[in-house]
């Protein structure tokens, strides 16, 4: 059986149990088996083994290797796939579909240097119209040269031993100026990041910015003349639409193209604690093809393939054909602000922190299940609004809240600037609250609030050696509180509400 490397990192939410039920989402990514360039900087080439391993806000990092066989193998398969994507390409020609082209190359001047600040993004982006349904040979050859695979460095120390490992994952050229996609967990925590063109040339990249919550990455690499993908209307997308991914998969089989179809809409995948709202397809997505692009039938990316749900069901029935991509229209809203401001703007953000009351605790206190308010930012909106420590809140703008994950989820659809609505259980009774929401901060400013909110709960609780919150109601510290991608805190593990905004 051939094996295949371990993916650097993945998400997954599968049970404790796994007798009972072994599954979950899993983000995945993968290391492209590169061919040494003369004009860039060597990369070793490898085979690579071990299968994947899914952890729960962790870094996966495997080492293995491979035989000559499977290299030959791989590279026999890279040969074909060229002969036949320009054979495709000649088919093509002869039918007048032309490859996807950004025509925005007078942005390179000569002997200029590398810089982030070379050029911004097009206000608007290309989009393919055929005026027909193409065939899935006609996308791949459309698109396989903007496609591309990206590898990373990253330098760990556990336990005092210090080790460099490598991992990978896929993305797309999104202007011909050098502007990569791909997901954020592809390159998260990365050293050094390469990007491998479909002809085998390899540029080192810049992480332009990055954005947890939607897991999206922006990438820069100082080329011209690339070949760039056509931008679809995701929001156009219907069920059953047929669609393909090209990716690489099992970290050998590069530039891979899969087919399917989009098996639903709307799909909130809870990822990490951050629910993200992604299109379901059928299409085969395996280790590897994190960050790749999904096509419609006019060859326009139309999402970027982020996860799969896999595993097997209580009775040992596995799990095949769910998984999901991240619909271009929210991944573009994202990238334009990592462009220009290297972060997300706009957001919706409450400003306090909260833990999950379960239903045992809420049933042994005689209050409802929802997530409890920890700690309440100093002159922040939830402040201005009248929330105070204790409230438990089971209603925004209308939607029941009864976890942090719904909450999560009803900000999500919100924008700073925003009034909402929010109902808090206190002191027996229930009160609503009308809240003009702020605009999150970045991703240092709310860990360094979140940090000082934990030390003064943390300094509150020791002075009175009780968890009880605010009204009598109980503030149990007790598991089951989650952190939001800055770290547990123990005892209370407490975390921060920072709201999505499209």
């Amino acid at each position: 059986m051939m094996e295949h490397e371990n993916e650097r990192m993945s998400y997954s939410f599968e049970p404790s149990d796994e007798s009972s039920g072994a599954q979950g989402y899993h983000q995945t990514s993968y290391d492209p088996n590169y061919n040494q360039n003369e004009h860039k900087n060597p990369k070793k080439k490898n085979g690579v083994g071990g299968r994947m391993v899914a952890l729960l806000v962790a870094v996966a990092l495997v080492a293995s290797i491979g035989g000559s066989a499977l290299t030959t193998v791989i590279n026999n398969i890279s040969r074909k796939n060229e002969e036949a994507n320009a054979k495709a390409k000649e088919t093509m020609s002869a039918q007048t579909v032309e490859p996807a082209q950004d025509d925005s190359q007078d942005t390179a001047t000569e002997n200029s240097s590398y810089s982030l600040e070379k050029s911004a993004l097009p206000k608007s982006l290309s989009s393919n119209d055929t005026g027909k349904s193409l065939t899935p040979k006609e996308v791949y050859a459309m698109n396989v040269n903007a496609t591309v695979g990206i590898a990373t460095q990253i330098t760990t120390n556990v336990w005092g031993q210090v080790a460099s490992a490598s991992a990978s994952g896929s993305g797309f050229i999104l202007t011909s100026d050098g502007y990569v996609v791909t997901n954020n967990h592809v390159v998260e925590g990365a050293t050094s990041v390469t990007v491998k063109l479909y002809n085998g040339d390899e540029y080192d990249a810049e992480v332009v910015g990055t954005d947890e919550m939607n897991d999206v990455a922006l990438l820069k690499i100082d080329a011209t003349g690339l070949q760039a993908v056509t931008i679809g209307d995701s929001d156009q997308i219907e069920v059953g639409e047929e669609v393909i991914a090209i990716g690489n998969p099992l970290g050998e089989l590069t530039f891979t193209m899969t087919a399917g179809v989009v098996s639903a809409l709307d799909r909130e995948i809870n990822t990490d604690g951050k629910p993200i709202n992604m299109l379901q397809t059928d299409v085969a997505i395996n280790s590897g093809n994190s960050g790749g692009a999904l096509f419609d039938m006019n060859g326009n990316v139309i999402g970027i393939t982020s996860a799969k749900y896999s595993g097997s069901t209580s009775s040992g029935a596995s799990i095949e054909g769910i998984s999901f991509a991240i619909p271009i229209n929210d991944a573009l809203r994202v990238v334009y602000d990592l462009q220009q401001y290297g972060h997300v703007t706009g957001r919706a953000y409450l400003g306090v922190t909260v833990k999950d009351l379960d239903s045992t605790t809420a049933s042994t206190y005689g209050l409802p299940t929802g997530p409890m308010i920890q700690s309440v930012e100093e002159g922040g909106c939830a402040e201005k609004a009248g929330l105070q420590q204790g409230d438990i809140i089971i209603g925004f703008n209308g939607a029941e809240i009864s976890s942090y994950t719904d909450l999560v989820a009803a900000l999500n659809k919100c924008h700073s600037g925003d009034t909402a609505t929010i109902k808090v259980f206190r002191g027996g009774a229930e009160v609503d609250a009308t809240i003009t929401l702020d605009e999150r901060p970045t991703d240092e400013e709310v860990a360094s609030q979140q940090q000082a909110a934990q030390d003064q709960q943390q300094s509150q609780n020791g002075q009175s050696g009780s968890g009880s919150g605010s009204n009598g109601s109980s503030g149990s510290n007790g598991s089951g509180g989650y952190s939001y991608g800055y770290g547990n805190v123990n005892p209370f593990e407490y975390f921060q509400i920072p709201g999505f905004g499209n």
